[in-house]
């Protein structure tokens, strides 16, 4: 059966294309082979990365920036039809976003031909200046639970005054952006970057970068006066004020600090811990009383909730008070954004023995646009 996520998410839109990605039932993707040349050159770059007996640290280290391949795979009814059987990317995700964009200067290959090269070109004339093209995008939006799906006209759509809104439409939950997702999709476009600079045996042309991450997470914020945390990313073991001592857990991660004492939060499950926190907290000030206020950061136009909580409202009905508060909250504890990158598209690789300026360009110009997206 045809997997909707995975044939979007590689941004295949045409009918010739769109029953070309396929699911085995052990959840790995199938692609279809390609005509010749493309098809075997595209298995030939797949072989030769993960031969059993590869020992090149280049490509050893270029395994980690691609889908896991398993070789090729035939249906029993149609032997003479072969598939890359491929790692499915978008498989551990609950609501991924998927975005593709092909990267670099040229789309066509040195060998291409004079009608081939204007075929191309006129596909997307900017190519050559902006160095990257958005093929296609599906963004979960939690306000509505649904998708919102871009295909590769909207991409060439795209200008370099508009490629920044264009693009951060795919990091926009609906109700915020989601600057976490950005930051984390900036460091992995950095290490493939970096891996191309180091290396001169391959040139890339007509291949993309596959970004994916969770759209269901939804970070809350909850603001705790009178305790005071290290400001560091995790919580780790320390004192409160009062002489209490603050235990590390690992549903709680500090983001930063605020005048007063204050700090920000984000909380993950395992309300019984955050509980358990606030009554060591106030167990030996009983006519104090703890300040807790709890704002959804995706929703903060929607809904807000402030509530004073004494060390009596702790023994009682608070718990259910905070359950109600909590309900939007994910169903495992995030440390951190959940976000793939990953290179698909091989069917024009080619040895060399300089560096690929073009796909250099585009990673580059691409880092330059999140950074922007995210500083502004």
């Amino acid at each position: 059966m045809s997997n909707p996520s995975t044939v979007l998410a590689l941004g295949r839109t045409t009918p010739r294309k769109l029953f070309s990605i396929l699911q085995h039932p052990d959840g790995t993707v199938l692609k279809q082979l390609q005509p010749p040349p493309r098809g075997p050159r595209e298995q030939e770059f797949y072989n030769k990365v993960y031969d059993s007996d590869c020992c090149d640290r280049i490509l050893l280290e270029l395994r980690e920036y691609l889908p896991k391949y398993f070789g090729v795979w035939s249906p029993p009814t149609a032997p003479n039809d072969t598939y890359l059987k491929l790692e499915d990317v978008t498989r551990k995700f609950n609501k991924p976003c998927i975005m593709d964009v092909k990267i670099g200067q040229k789309s066509y290959d040195p060998y291409a031909s004079a009608e081939k090269i204007q075929q191309q070109v006129s596909k997307y004339p900017l190519m050559e200046e902006i160095g990257f093209l958005v093929l296609g995008m599906r963004v979960y939006h939690v306000s509505s639970d649904s998708y919102e799906t871009q295909n590769q006209h909207y991409g060439r759509s795209l200008t370099k005054e508009t490629v920044k809104d264009g693009i951060s439409k795919f990091f926009h939950s609906g109700y915020c952006l989601r600057k976490d997702v950005v930051a984390a999709s900036i460091q992995k476009v950095e290490k493939i970057l970096e891996w191309f600079e180091g290396q001169t045996q391959l040139n890339f042309y007509a291949s993309s970068l596959l970004f994916v991450y969770e759209g269901s997470c939804q970070a809350t914020t909850v603001r705790l006066s009178d305790v005071t945390l290290a400001e560091k990313r995790r919580v780790p073991k320390g004192l409160l004020s009062g002489g209490d001592v603050l235990e590390y857990n690992n549903n709680i991660h500090v983001i930063n600090s605020t005048e007063n004492g204050k700090i920000e939060a984000s909380v993950g499950k395992g309300l019984s811990k955050f509980y358990a926190l606030h009554k060591k907290s106030c167990s030996k000030r009983h006519h104090s009383q703890l300040s807790l206020k709890v704002e959804d950061s995706e929703q903060d136009n929607v809904w807000k909730s402030s509530t004073c909580i004494t060390q009596e409202h702790l023994n009682g009905n608070v718990l259910p008070q905070l359950e109600k508060v909590f309900y939007h909250m994910p169903a495992e504890p995030k440390e951190s954004a959940k976000v793939e990158v990953r290179m698909i598209d091989f069917a024009h690789v080619f040895p060399s023995n300089t560096k690929d300026e073009g796909y250099i360009y585009g990673l580059k110009n691409l880092i330059t646009v999140l950074q922007n997206i995210l500083d502004n």
